[in-house]
């Protein structure tokens, strides 16, 4: 069973190396072909946009016989973290497998139902606001985290010029607001954001 789950994972990561999906990154751990990691980018129009969603699958020996666990390590909104999702594509309903699925339609399926509102096993909820708010802090979640940085480095090279550019906006802006506007003081010293909300 583990040769010809081997043989079969090796195929599905050629295929996707050769054409890989839209927002979607994908490796194999490189000293256990059964444990996939992958990293979902948020695609433009949604909540995730600018996001970076760290997780991995975790075959059996018995696949393609049987599915894999799905996880997901960055904090998303959508599903909680490090806990195994309840999705049919995962192996929490075996009864919906189909064995000539391939690792690239469980990553879809994984993509596609992040931007559903589907309850299920494992989701949270959360308002857009909250998801965007966990996009922009996904960044510096990532770059603490040493698998992500092993095994995506490219990816984790954009997340550290996407924090400069970040820090240099925030510089640009800082010099274009003069001290007392940015502090909350007027010329005369008064605080104007407290005393106007006195009035």
């Amino acid at each position: 069973m583990m040769r010809t789950a081997t043989l079969r994972l090796k195929q599905d990561y050629l295929r996707l190396a050769k054409e890989p999906i839209p927002y979607v990154c994908t490796i194999p751990v490189p000293d256990n072909i059964l444990e996939w990691h992958y990293v979902v980018i948020g695609t433009p129009d949604t909540p995730y946009q600018g996001g970076f969603y760290h997780g991995k699958l975790v075959f059996p020996q018995e696949f393609p016989f049987k599915p894999p666990s799905i996880y997901m390590s960055t904090p998303n909104g959508r599903f909680k973290t490090n806990t195994r999702l309840c999705l049919s594509i995962s192996d929490f309903h075996p009864e919906t497998w189909n064995p000539t699925w391939s690792a690239g339609p469980i990553l879809l399926g994984l993509q596609s139902f992040m931007c559903e509102n589907t309850p299920t096993l494992g989701s949270v909820e959360s308002s857009d606001h909250e998801k965007r708010l966990l996009a922009e802090q996904s960044i510096e979640f990532n770059l603490r985290d040493r698998q992500f940085c092993e095994l995506f480095p490219k990816l984790a090279e954009e997340c550290r010029d996407i924090l400069k550019n970040r820090e240099t906006e925030r510089r640009q802006l800082e010099a274009l607001v003069p001290p007392a506007i940015a502090s909350g003081v007027n010329q005369n010293g008064t605080d104007f954001i407290n005393s106007s909300r006195s009035e």
